[in-house]
């Protein structure tokens, strides 16, 4: 990656707002390329043409960088599953098509993007804030699809809070980035996971009739 010189007087005028964009794409950049517990505020800075203290003015730690950059990735995924949750599509239908997203975006990250998917697999494993939040927006937004589902009478009527985290940890096997991680150094192929998926998802479709509760 070429190295910037100086920040032109445009720049060093810019807001903060633009400055922490232009310092999260570059760190989303080197992680991509050198994986991020490789990439340090000083390569960030360099890129930049920032001097490191400047960095820090807007992050207080490499960690908060770390971060910043979960959180643009999983806020991207968590955007594309409320838009899913809140269709019009029969709840059914929207409860297969989010569980199958979510686990098409991880397994992405694992065949794709693997220096990204190891900072996910940190995230989860040191439960970092930004993924917290992204596992209730997850269950919320099943909640959601639930909650449809029982009004319109496609499914039971069930306790929503308890039967989304029933959903989400059926299906913990395949969103889980470490769990993903395991299949792939068992050898288990991308087809054999959606097939198993959607089979799991068969099973949980068919629970939630109204004839099963």
């Amino acid at each position: 990656m070429s190295t910037t010189t100086k920040d032109t007087p445009a720049r060093r005028g810019a807001s903060a707002e633009d400055t922490k964009r232009r310092i999260e794409d570059m760190a989303e950049a080197l992680f991509r390329s050198m994986g991020y517990q490789k990439t340090t505020v000083a390569d960030i800075a360099r890129e930049l043409g920032m001097s490191p203290a400047n960095i820090y003015r807007f992050y207080p730690s490499k960690s908060a960088i770390n971060e910043a950059i979960a959180a643009r990735m999983l806020n991207g995924v968590e955007a594309e599953l409320w838009a899913i949750a809140r269709s019009q599509a029969p709840a059914p239908e929207r409860l297969r098509t989010l569980l199958n997203t979510l686990h098409n975006r991880h397994m992405s990250l694992f065949f794709k993007e693997r220096r990204l998917h190891d900072m996910v697999t940190a995230a989860m494993a040191e439960h970092w804030g930004v993924v917290e939040r992204f596992i209730e927006g997850i269950r919320t937004a099943i909640r959601h699809v639930l909650l449809d589902g029982m009004a319109s009478g496609a499914f039971g009527r069930l306790d929503p809070e308890v039967t989304a985290g029933s959903v989400k940890m059926a299906v913990i096997g395949f969103m889980h980035p470490v769990l993903i991680a395991e299949c792939g150094l068992r050898q288990v192929s991308e087809e054999e996971m959606a097939r198993d998926l959607s089979a799991m998802i068969d099973l949980l479709l068919r629970a939630l009739r109204p004839d099963a509760c």
